[in-house]
């Protein structure tokens, strides 16, 4: 006899087995998770009408053919003891059923999905603003024309068009705001352009959508929508070298940033720190994430970012830097000096 609050064997087990199923649903379910379905552009409209489209086609066919099976089913053993002398039907069904209409169904699809993707080619502005996106194991470089240079989050004004030429810096990955534009690679060696439209602001996440090693899940990024007035503003902005630094705590961060290895990765304009192989930290504070979106940007992340980034993100090419309280105290009042 089991005991009062005892489980029966095997239980646990299987509500171990069915939470991770449970998360995953209503992951998928959430409303911050990017979806096709929800599209906010005219080109995701138009992918979200051709999902729909091959699902409903999908679910046709899928219908017929479990009729027919249950339809021979049942006729199986009829057949067995009363076969017909001569098949009366059969030829005629399987060239009409298997090939005629599979066939014009494919060319009707593929006829619209040209419309489409030509439609999803073409610019509404006859001069739209470009916008260079590069690739890197596991971050995204985003450059301005007017010199602005940012990463992680692609800023655009909400109704126009933004040409984003696309390039990787190492191995292959691939472009996907769901929300807004279809998924497109960078390929080592050439150059790809994606037309962006957002016609409501908002914060749209994107996802690189090619494995492309260890940290591919934590390769993510965010564009922002804002009215054409904020953006114009924060492009200024952007585009400025970092302010001074206003207190003699954020003079020590800015000295022992130069000191150290920091300023050998990454650049922080108006300084003599210079290095390229980290994104550009000149106004790393205004932004809202730190890693490729995989932790928010707060006073406590950053600190556990520059002493371990390993443990976060493992395989990242950031080492761990050895601080003592006051330093990491002084750096940290830097990078958060730079808005």
């Amino acid at each position: 006899m089991r005991r009062p609050g005892s489980t029966r064997p095997g239980s646990t087990r299987r509500g171990a087995s069915v939470s991770p199923l449970l998360a995953v649903l209503c992951g998928a379910c959430s409303t911050h998770a990017p979806s096709v379905l929800r599209p906010e552009s005219p080109n995701a409209e138009r992918i979200d009408g051709l999902w729909w489209l091959m699902l409903w086609i999908s679910a046709a066919v899928l219908g017929i053919v479990l009729a027919l099976m249950a339809l021979a089913i049942r006729r199986s053993r009829h057949l067995d003891e009363h076969p017909p002398a001569e098949p009366r039907w059969g030829t005629p069904f399987i060239v009409i059923a298997g090939v005629i209409v599979p066939a014009v169904v494919l060319l009707g699809v593929f006829a619209i999905s040209l419309r489409d993707m030509n439609a999803i080619d073409r610019y509404g502005d006859a001069n739209p603003m470009t916008v260079h996106v590069v690739g890197h194991d596991w971050w995204w470089e985003i450059r301005y024309p007017n010199g602005a240079v940012t990463a992680n989050e692609i800023h655009i004004p909400v109704g126009r068009d933004v040409r984003v030429e696309l390039s990787t810096e190492d191995v292959i990955h691939s472009f996907w705001i769901p929300q807004l534009a279809p998924k497109i690679d960078l390929i080592p060696g050439r150059t790809n352009t994606v037309l962006v439209r957002a016609d409501e602001p908002g914060r749209y996440r994107g996802q690189c959508a090619e494995f492309c090693g260890l940290q591919h899940a934590h390769m993510a990024f965010f564009v922002i929508a804002d009215p054409v007035a904020t953006f114009d503003g924060w492009m200024a902005d952007e585009a400025a070298p970092a302010a001074p630094p206003a207190d003699g705590s954020a003079a020590d961060g800015l000295q022992l940033f130069t000191d150290l290895s920091c300023a050998g990765c990454h650049t922080i304009r108006g300084t003599p720190a210079a290095g390229m192989l980290g994104p550009d930290l000149t106004h790393v504070w205004s932004r809202q994430t730190l890693a490729a979106g995989t932790l928010q940007a707060t006073d406590r992340n950053l600190r556990r970012w520059i002493v371990d980034p390993q443990r976060i993100k493992l395989g990242a090419v950031m080492p761990p830097t050895e601080l003592t309280p006051s330093q990491l105290d002084a750096l940290v009042s830097y990078l958060e000096s730079l808005g």
